[in-house]
């Protein structure tokens, strides 16, 4: 265990963070012909495997609140890529359907982005051992997360 305050370049959070905003300039750029923002490819991305979704499963996919995901719903139903339907089994529930516009786009979307990994220059073991490295650092987070919450109790 570190013992010593680091200095901003040794922080593996300012190294995330860094990381984390190049690939949200990527994405705007990559994403800019279609009009989309990096949270609604990501629901896309999860709809496109997932179709279709409840509002309440698509919000724990994404790890997004409601007061998140309803605003980007609406924008993309708006702008022509989702549906939002009442279940007919349970008025309750709300299902989020693709439209035939993102079926239609997808090939063209994973186009534009799916060059990230060519950009990174990592071989798939090299960028799956990161993958893995990260999910590691976000599951030892939620499980810090959850104990502090206990202690505020």
């Amino acid at each position: 265990m570190m013992t010593q305050p680091i200095l901003l370049d040794e922080q593996l959070c300012f190294a995330l963070y860094t990381a984390q905003k190049q690939y949200n300039k990527y994405y705007a750029t990559a994403l800019a012909p279609f009009h989309l923002t990096y949270p609604q490819y990501i629901v896309l991305l999860t709809l496109w495997e997932h179709n279709p979704l409840t509002v309440n499963d698509l919000g724990h996919y994404l790890n997004l609140d409601s007061g998140t995901l309803t605003p980007l719903l609406k924008r993309l139903e708006k702008d022509g890529w989702v549906q939002r339907r009442r279940d007919k089994i349970d008025e309750r529930r709300v299902l989020v359907h693709l439209t035939q516009k993102a079926l239609t786009q997808k090939s063209s979307i994973f186009q534009r982005v799916n060059n990230c990994f060519d950009l990174l220059g990592f071989s798939e073991e090299k960028y799956r051992a990161l993958k893995a490295d990260v999910d590691l650092i976000t599951k030892h987070l939620q499980q810090f997360k959850q104990k502090a919450a206990t202690l505020d109790e």
